[in-house]
């Protein structure tokens, strides 16, 4: 069975050969067509130096150019880094410059801003070799490289090699770089696809960012694994979901539970023709019980989805435990269901008892980029992946999370660290202290609150919220951006000086 993401392409191209892999715009593109242009892009990128274990960071949105953007690295032995496509280039240049990526490329004039130009401004990027418009990546000149060229380099990749270093932030609000073996990306992707039971007769529609490991593992890889048809969308938007859904007869839909309630509560749903969907597995935040119900409950009341399941995963360790088909509504939405084959967990607590969950096995990531301190602070010598989260596992090994050891919240499916936007409104002149907490909202799940304490002096009184927001929009990626403002005399600390934001998620 091949456990490389380059061989992994060319047994689907062999297998599924004409059959779709995207469709995208009404256009398809086969397994064989994939393949060939993933080679001829590979050819581009080795041309301009890419070396084998060469780095090179993709900032875009969904799209089949990113899928043969980002399996072209890949294939010419080089290591992906997807990057946030909402990240400004602040951020990304930091990620460029800590990975030292060797090639960038981005999808210019997304969301109507200037991707190169704005890189060009925000850092220093003599070291890479090439800043690359996605829109033109199959123009790229093979210069002298052969396909054959490219087809060695790639038979050349072993299982253990890394394959895509994929950035989380930590509690100090330092992201960090999870390193994935080629045998990695492609087990859990495998056993996602499995335990859905996903087949080349699936239309799944890829909802979720490239960028992330829901997209990118057990979306792109997936498909290359089981023969899914994928249908990139590059920003959620529930209409046009809806539309793909009626006339592609999507079968396949998973994401945040956002996505499913705005589905619900979108007018002229009943209108339209859900019924192909079967399968939907969602996670990154508590999930009602009556959201479940309703996502299985035929139309018109709900969505009429068979196999509704939810699955707990994280950069470090993307797939650890996932329910299975049949399990009850209540045992879906209160739990993350079992651990998935090869993977172990454990809660370090007596038994019966909350505790931190603690994770091993095939899929927990090879470490941190860099940073031996980080890995061995998250890896003990017995190859737990101490997580972070507090849980209890019932009888039958099913996941409860509980709290968070880690001060993180999730808006709309997405991480975010307070830290990081505390450490960016510091720099903001009028504030004084900041604190930032995540509140629980209908839509998104959970967003930001910033709690500031004015500065004394005239930028202190002139502060506003909308001040305060509209300098996170500067600097800091939409999710991450509080959607909540509220000034304060003081922050209340305990006697030690830490901020009690218990109490503030209370207010």
């Amino acid at each position: 069975m091949p456990d490389t993401i380059p061989a992994v392409l060319r047994a689907a191209a062999e297998r599924f050969g004409d059959h779709p892999a995207y469709v995208e715009d009404g256009v398809a593109t086969s397994f064989a067509d994939l393949l060939d242009r993933v080679r001829a892009v590979a050819q581009g990128y080795v041309a301009l130096g890419l070396r084998p274990g060469d780095r090179v960071c993709l900032w875009a949105p969904n799209s089949v150019a990113w899928v043969v953007a980002g399996l072209a690295v890949s294939y010419a032995g080089g290591v992906l880094v997807p990057v946030n496509s909402r990240y400004t280039a602040h951020e990304v240049v930091d990620l460029v410059e800590r990975t030292d990526a060797r090639l960038v490329v981005v999808e210019d004039g997304f969301l109507g801003r200037s991707q190169i130009g704005d890189l060009e401004a925000a850092g220093d990027l003599t070291d890479v070799r090439a800043v690359l418009d996605l829109r033109a990546i199959d123009a790229l000149d093979p210069g002298g490289i052969t396909v054959a060229d490219v087809d060695a380099t790639a038979a050349a990749v072993r299982p253990g090699d890394v394959a895509d270093v994929l950035f989380t932030s930590g509690t100090t609000g330092r992201s960090k770089g999870a390193m994935s073996a080629h045998r990695q990306t492609v087990g859990v992707a495998r056993a996602w696809g499995e335990l859905g039971g996903v087949t080349h007769e699936d239309r799944y529609l890829a909802v979720n960012p490239f960028f992330h490991s829901f997209g990118y593992k057990v979306g792109i890889v997936t498909g290359l694994v089981t023969g899914a048809t994928l249908h990139p969308m590059a920003t959620f938007d529930v209409e046009r979901t809806m539309a793909l859904v009626e006339s592609e007869r999507i079968s396949v839909l998973p994401g945040a539970p956002t996505i499913y309630q705005s589905l619900l509560n979108a007018p002229g749903r009943t209108d339209r023709d859900l019924s192909s969907l079967r399968l939907a597995v969602t996670g990154a935040a508590v999930i009602p019980v009556v959201l479940v119900e309703r996502m299985r409950q035929p139309a018109p009341e709900g969505l009429g989805i068979d196999q509704v399941v939810t699955a707990f995963g994280m950069t470090e360790a993307v797939v650890v435990t996932m329910c299975r088909e049949g399990d009850p509504a209540d045992l879906v939405a209160s739990t993350c269901g079992r651990a998935i084959p090869g993977m172990e967990t454990r809660i370090d607590a007596p038994h019966g008892e909350a505790g931190e969950l603690l994770v091993r096995g095939e899929y927990v990531m090879l470490g941190y980029l860099d940073d031996e301190a980080a890995t061995a602070e998250a890896i003990d010598a017995d190859g737990w992946l101490h997580t972070g989260d507090v849980g209890t596992l019932d009888e039958a090994g099913n996941l409860r999370i509980t709290d968070r050891l880690k001060d993180m919240y999730i808006c709309g499916g997405f991480n975010v660290y307070p830290a990081e936007v505390e450490q960016t409104l510091s720099r903001l002149d009028g504030v004084a202290d900041v604190a930032v907490v995540g509140v629980r909202d209908e839509r998104m799940g959970e967003v930001g609150a910033a709690y500031v304490v004015r500065a004394a002096g005239p930028a202190g009184e002139a502060l506003t919220a909308d001040d305060v927001t509209a300098y996170c929009k500067e600097r800091l990626a939409n999710f991450k951006v509080p959607r909540r403002v509220e000034f304060l005399d003081a922050l209340p600390r305990n006697l030690s000086g830490k901020v009690l934001k218990t109490q503030l998620r209370s207010e």
